[in-house]
């Protein structure tokens, strides 16, 4: 929580600027009749080693996590992609279908389109929560979709899916409530952009994230369970043993929404490295109020070394 407080957020703003001011939309054609949002941020003329950077749910390429990272990676010469998943950030109105976290081929596509758009240069991939998750599953199929990636890294990913809707219910009870809100926000601008096709009238009561995912879900997808659809993006058991390129993922035990314990259910090819650390909470990892964060400067070391870094700060522990 401390991560998105108000302290960070205006000194984030002011940071990322130049980020903001280089950027170009670019429509990517994700196959299918899909199109997804990113913005491209360039200080080296279009000749810097393309980092593709993920929101998590209900996030965005605004979020300050993904400014503040994006930001850094633009003053050191990186060609900067901030992707929107369908119906995050202003995107609602460009695609009919609703947002779920089973839409895996539509981020792969997108990830074809920049790597043809960087002249098929290798791309990087970062991704935070949901974001990470997406990015990993995309790393798992790499080979087969044609992607060349340099290297992966998830921040706090969901790792079984199941897991993060247990630990949201029995957790803080301001986490589901606060999750509820930001998706009931989003599904009205999806009402707005797409009258014809929805009427979430029949759900606005609603304020249980359980049952509200299973009723959306029954509505408006093929899944015959809330149960087959989470299990449809857990990325425990063997779904990351097809990982090739580099991958990181870091997570912490302290992580409210995310239980530590699923990491010893995946997969664990010659291409991936956990480190786990015992602070951090979701996607926090902070060590000071402003300024780089802990993961930051790691994923900063990582790419552009080539090599994953030593702990960067003994306040937290790699293992």
């Amino acid at each position: 929580m401390l991560a998105s407080t108000a302290a960070r957020r205006a000194p984030i703003a002011r940071r990322a600027a130049p980020l903001i001011a280089a950027q170009r939309e670019m429509l990517l054609d994700c196959g299918g009749g899909v199109r997804l949002q990113c913005f491209h941020s360039s200080a080296g003329q279009g000749r810097g080693a393309p980092v593709v950077l993920l929101h998590g749910w209900e996030g965005s390429a605004e979020s300050l996590y993904v400014l503040s990272l994006g930001q850094q990676l633009y003053e050191r010469g990186f060609e900067v992609l901030r992707l929107n998943l369908r119906d995050h950030g202003d995107t609602h109105h460009l695609n009919r279908g609703l947002f779920h976290s089973c839409l895996l081929p539509e981020v792969v596509g997108a990830m074809r389109a920049l790597q043809a758009a960087f002249a098929s240069r290798p791309l990087r991939l970062v991704g935070f929560s949901l974001g990470g998750n997406f990015m990993l599953r995309v790393g798992a199929q790499a080979r087969a979709a044609g992607l060349d990636l340099a290297r992966i890294i998830a921040v706090s990913p969901v790792l079984e899916p199941s897991g993060t809707l247990d630990a949201l219910e029995s957790g803080f009870a301001g986490y589901p409530l606060y999750f509820v809100r930001k998706w009931w926000r989003s599904l009205l601008k999806k009402q707005a952009a797409w009258p014809a096709d929805y009427d979430f009238a029949p759900l606005r009561r609603v304020r249980d994230l359980r049952r509200l995912t299973a009723d959306l879900i029954g509505r408006f997808t093929d899944f015959g369970s809330l149960e087959e659809y989470l299990d449809g993006y857990s990325i425990a058991g063997q779904r990351l043993a097809g990982l090739e390129a580099p991958t990181t993922i870091i997570t912490s035990i302290d992580d409210p929404i995310i239980p530590a314990e699923a990491i010893g259910r995946l997969a664990r090819p010659a291409a991936l490295r956990v480190v786990v650390t015992r602070y951090g909470g979701h996607c926090g990892f902070l060590d000071r109020l402003t300024g780089p964060t802990w993961v930051e400067r790691r994923i900063l070391a990582a790419l552009n070394v080539g090599d994953e870094p030593a702990d960067l700060d003994p306040v937290l522990t790699g293992a």
